[in-house]
């Protein structure tokens, strides 16, 4: 509706999802960094000890279901028909050596809800928020050259916008680089 100028929150398949169910021309005009989503058990410490028929939990949207599957076939837990879809449902798994079974569910609620199953693909803004942390607690984590750089979004025709420009400049700074890193520990990598 107009009332934001900029936002800066989701990645690039999230943001052309959003696009094509509302209808709308949202841009990318930075990318910052990327939240790697890891896989999370408090059973199992490894992935080969991940038992057949094992209970995973992955999120229920389209582009993060889509990212939990393609970290599970960058592992060889599952084939995906087209191994580069970022839209891929369960429906697309060609393979599952390990009969891994899947409940998609609302992403900030897997965090919570990880420990009653095998295990949960969590993205790491929830995991940070409840105290875990990708790089040391994750038995599965998505590397920095992910595709799912947190970008920075607005309005098509408002790439030129010289204020959005210098919030970008800001962001891609090596202050925010350095904050980046320290605040976040090699959790968050940035990606400027």
């Amino acid at each position: 509706d107009g009332d934001l100028d900029m936002n800066y929150f989701q990645h690039k398949p999230y943001l052309d999802n959003f696009n094509e169910e509302h209808n709308l021309e949202l841009v990318v005009i930075g990318q910052v960094h990327v939240e790697p989503l890891a896989l999370y058990s408090d059973k199992y410490d490894s992935l080969d000890e991940l038992p057949d028929g094992a209970e995973i939990l992955i999120p229920d949207d389209p582009t993060n279901g889509a990212r939990a599957l393609l970290l599970l076939q960058s592992e060889g837990l599952i084939e995906l028909k087209d191994p580069t879809d970022l839209m891929a449902t369960e429906n697309d798994i060609v393979t599952n050596p390990k009969n891994l079974k899947f409940t998609a569910l609302d992403a900030a609620n897997i965090a919570r809800t990880y420990t009653d199953v095998d295990g949960g693909i969590i993205n790491a803004n929830f995991a940070i928020d409840a105290g875990l942390n990708p790089v040391k607690d994750g038995i599965l984590v998505e590397g920095d050259q992910s595709p799912y750089a947190n970008i920075l979004a607005v309005r098509a025709g408002d790439e030129n916008n010289e204020t959005y420009k210098k919030v970008v400049e800001v962001l891609n700074s090596d202050k925010a680089r350095e904050f980046i890193e320290t605040e976040y520990e090699g959790t968050i990598t940035p990606v400027f």
